[in-house]
């Protein structure tokens, strides 16, 4: 009889488990919808607002400066960690969402539409790390790199999510921007109504600042954040400017359909898989082999983009989808890594300053982007991505040394 009983506590609480990531997921994808609203619409705000090259980049730069203050001013308040995570991923969805309806029914220029963009990121930083430690929360550490990659997929998903309202149809950009409010608001709810915290990390803690810069004098953490800041430079940079690569290719009139899905189809749909095989591949052969392998396949790409910008549709859009598998396989592995070797007290803490620093460097690597492709053209703009994985890689592979030294150390001590 007992044994039945834990039986079947035990599938209760599995079950309760899955239906919480599967919760939390759902609201990334709905709750992230509005970070690349703007992006997304960029052509008609051209032409109505007639925005130039360098407002355009704004358009996005300031939603991950934005991003940034948010997340260092939750980092330094220990926000994740001292408040309801579900509460604060609540509000922050919804308020990301409210400056984007703002934005789609009454601002008519760019003076208005930086500074709502800017909150806007500020508003998302509560919703991506925060859903990372909730994601972590409800996953042992067996399965956290599967876990965490369905999060980053969910993420990836969301966040290309405009491209394919705008790719539906010939949406005027009001709307685009309004149906993605729409899906940020629902994810609110979901957030409110559904998510909780998961029993396998600390709860709240009490204040310690100082504790997202301390991680960063601590070898294992160095090493992982190192190897995420190399994938970021390369991450959002591409996901900004290849629908331009993709316009401006001599293919671009032989794309299937819009630029716009397949962008969402390439790095959305292919996206996701590449998080799932990712985080399959870091529980299966480990997290520093894992995210190694995907930083020098992204790498890869980044060198080949000159030659693939020449080439036929079908070969240009496998290429993307390899591309857009690889660029974010990794993510959910590095954040895997975070919260197993920074102080689990302050996981939420340590990933929200990962974050930070990560999309602070996105911020010049989505600048330079445009800036080479003026100089050189745009078959040679991603080259500059190249340094990006090149030293993630590097840096995920002193972290692997590391790893093994330390497991053959415990073997002997056994």
């Amino acid at each position: 009889m007992g044994y039945d009983v834990d039986v079947g506590h035990r599938r209760a609480d599995l079950l309760a488990a899955r239906r919480q990531r599967a919760a939390i997921a759902v609201v990334q994808v709905l709750g992230l919808a509005v970070w690349f609203s703007v992006s997304a619409v960029v052509p008609s705000l051209r032409q109505d607002w007639g925005v130039s090259t360098a407002g355009a980049v704004w358009l996005t730069g300031s939603t991950q400066v934005g991003f940034v203050v948010g997340a260092i001013a939750s980092a330094v308040l220990n926000l994740a960690d001292r408040i309801a995570a579900n509460v604060v991923l609540a509000v922050s969805a919804a308020s990301a969402a409210l400056c984007t309806v703002v934005l789609a029914l009454f601002v008519d220029g760019m003076g208005g539409a930086i500074p709502l963009r800017f909150l806007t990121g500020v508003c998302l930083a509560g919703v991506y790390p925060v859903g990372m430690k909730l994601m972590a929360s409800w996953a042992p550490s067996a399965g956290r790199g599967l876990a965490l990659g369905m999060l980053i997929g969910a993420l990836t998903l969301g966040s290309t999510m405009p491209q394919l309202i705008s790719g539906l149809g010939d949406l005027p950009w009001p709307t685009v921007l309004l149906v993605a409010s729409a899906l940020g608001l629902l994810g609110a709810l979901v957030a409110l109504l559904v998510v909780r915290p998961g029993p396998h990390l600390a709860g709240r803690c009490a204040p310690h600042p100082r504790y997202a810069l301390t991680m960063f004098t601590q070898r294992d953490p160095l090493l992982v954040n190192l190897g995420y800041f190399g994938h970021m430079w390369e991450l959002y940079a591409l996901w900004t400017w290849l629908p331009t690569f993709l316009l401006v290719s001599p293919a671009a009139d032989q794309l299937p359909g819009s630029v716009g899905l397949v962008v969402f189809a390439t790095m959305g749909i292919v996206g996701v898989v590449g998080c799932l095989l990712g985080g399959l591949g870091a529980d299966r052969f480990g997290r520093p082999q894992a995210a190694a392998a995907a930083l020098i396949v992204s790498g890869a790409c980044c060198l080949l983009s000159p030659v693939a910008f020449h080439a036929g549709p079908a070969v240009l859009i496998v290429f993307c989808a390899v591309w857009g598998a690889s660029v974010i396989a990794d993510s959910g592995v590095f954040s895997t890594s975070l919260s197993e070797t920074a102080d689990p007290r302050f996981i939420g803490t340590a990933l929200t300053a990962q974050t930070a620093i990560g999309f602070a460097l996105t911020v010049l690597s989505i600048q330079l982007v445009p800036l080479l492709a003026d100089a050189v053209g745009w078959q040679y703009a991603f080259l500059i991505l190249v340094p990006g994985p090149v030293l993630g890689a590097r840096a995920m592979r002193a972290f692997g040394a590391r790893t093994t030294d330390h497991a053959s150390t415990s073997g002997k001590e056994a």
